[in-house]
């Protein structure tokens, strides 16, 4: 140890080049491990996007990603921008269009509204424009951290020449307009989803009762985006996985308990726009808790199309597979009793019936309904 102290003594400290970049935009940078509501944080003029924003960088992202709010006033618009980073967009509220060309090409404009999710490709020239007369407010999620920091030079982030064509080439005039392909039973590549709300979800079973989802591809990227939803009376499987998963509270009320193994539960109490990110290989559980369901969109790192840098192979040790198999997953039979005991508790409050008390042999509510 006297070797390794002795080896380290003098050191400067290392460079994070993301870091200084993000303090030199000179807007707020919301820290924290929870955000309660996109469209009520705090942005300011940031002189690189001709409007107001503001940086999000909960705990749980580490150095794997971060995220922005970006508002734009009604009629206004952003400068033209491009980047060696991948970005996806949730608009929180709002409509407007958005503008993408490559550097001498020709400019394709789509139209998007609340509930919006698109992604940029990579390296193209994007402009926004807010069409009405209210203002508009967007979430993103980009990778831009670890770009940054993978070559520690801000000018080739912003100024570089390459054209990624195989992402936004030949294509570009329908890129975001056709319809999204869907591939086995829920893994859905496209580049724009106009609705969040609405889009058809299918059977996820395997994550809890009554659970549905969509997994995106979205503009070639090795970043992604998944939506999930859980039925009245419901909650997730606790799982855990690697930092940087963005959960946006699309709508419903409910709570997520988060822990570190050998440590308390904490919860976080959500409703529409809330953000949540869940810290590295730490596990987290939502519960809808609320009268009516509940859905979220997760952005993220791990494409269901290419090989992550960061997430490395799925397999056995996935967040859908159980603990006991090697996994990553909690089952309902080996959870701590008391996360079903509040959760019924809390149901109740709303008014509605608790639909997990099947899982629960030793359930106090179950058991009081066969005493009557």
């Amino acid at each position: 140890m006297a070797d390794v102290i002795e080896l380290h003594k003098g050191t400067p400290p290392k460079i994070d080049t993301y870091a200084g970049w993000q303090k030199s935009q000179d807007i707020p940078i919301v820290t924290g491990i929870f955000l309660e509501d996109i469209n009520a944080v705090e942005v300011k003029p940031w002189a690189a996007r001709g409007v107001n924003g503001s940086f999000v960088h909960l705990d749980g992202c580490g150095t794997a990603n971060d995220a922005y709010v970006l508002e734009i006033p009604p009629g206004g618009k952003t400068a033209p921008l491009k980047h060696m980073y991948e970005e996806m967009i949730y608009v929180s509220k709002g409509h407007g269009a958005t503008t993408v060309w490559q550097t001498g090409g020709k400019k394709h404009t789509f139209e998007w509204g609340e509930g919006s999710l698109f992604a940029i490709p990579l390296n193209a020239w994007y402009q926004h424009f807010n069409t009405s007369s209210e203002p508009a407010r967007y979430f993103a999620v980009t990778n831009a951290s670890f770009m940054m920091n993978l070559f520690h030079n801000v000018d080739y982030i912003f100024n570089s020449d390459y054209q990624f064509t195989d992402r936004f080439g030949e294509d570009a005039e329908n890129f975001f307009s056709k319809d999204g392909e869907i591939f086995g039973r829920f893994f859905m590549r496209t580049n724009f989803v106009p609705d969040v709300y609405k889009i058809a979800l299918f059977d996820y079973g395997e994550r809890g009762k009554g659970s549905t989802n969509m997994k995106f591809g979205l503009a070639d990227n090795i970043m992604a985006a998944h939506i999930s939803e859980f039925p009245v009376g419901t909650y997730k499987k606790a799982h855990r996985h690697k930092a940087g998963a963005h959960v946006i509270v699309l709508n419903g009320v409910g709570y997520s308990t988060m822990w570190k193994e050998g440590q308390p539960m904490v919860d976080y109490h959500w409703k529409k726009n809330s953000v949540i990110v869940p810290p590295d290989q730490t596990f987290h559980q939502h519960f809808n808790s609320g009268a009516d369901s509940a859905r979220y969109l997760a952005l993220r790192w791990n494409s269901w199309q290419y090989k992550s840098v960061l997430q490395g192979e799925r397999g056995p040790g996935a967040s859908y597979t159980s603990l006991k198999k090697g996994g990553s997953q909690i089952e309902f039979e080996d959870e701590d009793p008391i996360v079903h005991q509040k959760f019924v508790r809390l149901i109740e409050q709303a008014g509605a019936e608790c639909k997990m008390c099947d899982y629960y042999p030793n359930c106090p509510r179950k058991n009081a309904t066969a005493a009557e």
